[in-house]
């Protein structure tokens, strides 16, 4: 059995309240599983996330890619100290998703003091792979606050 890489306790629940009102809830993503070393959600295939084409948009699907990465990113370190931002994502798009729901899946490629790589792979309901998505994050310092 894989241990737990988590070091702030979230609940997959929690994760959803936070996305609540941002452009996770206009996209309709959801975080739908936490597992040991992976967190996963999905999002809709549908007007809020194709292009003109009838197809999925890639920027829908590196937006779900970002959230799962920074999800798990920030729930990899002590919340209370240290934070993450984005430094870099890429993505390449395999095949086209026409409606339904896509699935990513995020999982740790490098968990460092100071930097962190994530690989998201996005997948349709038939199984086949979507998109995949590498992001960088960077870890940072949470500001020390102020004493007057």
């Amino acid at each position: 059995m894989t241990e737990a890489i988590w070091k702030t306790p979230f609940t997959v629940d929690m994760a959803n309240r936070y996305g609540e009102n941002t452009a996770n809830a206009h996209l309709g993503i959801e975080i739908t599983e936490a597992g040991p070393d992976y967190l996963t959600g999905r999002m809709p295939v549908d007007h809020r996330t194709k292009q003109p084409a009838g197809i999925l948009h890639g920027g829908a699907s590196v937006l779900l890619a970002e959230t799962l990465a920074s999800w798990a990113g920030n729930f990899v370190i002590d919340a209370t100290t240290q934070s993450v931002v984005g430094q870099e994502i890429n993505a390449n798009h395999l095949r086209p998703a026409t409606g339904g729901w896509v699935t990513g899946t995020t999982r740790p490629v490098h968990i460092g003091r100071r930097s962190q790589v994530w690989e998201t792979r996005i997948a349709g309901e038939d199984g086949k792979l979507v998109c995949v998505s590498r992001m960088t994050l960077a870890v940072i310092d949470r500001p020390v606050p102020r004493r007057d």
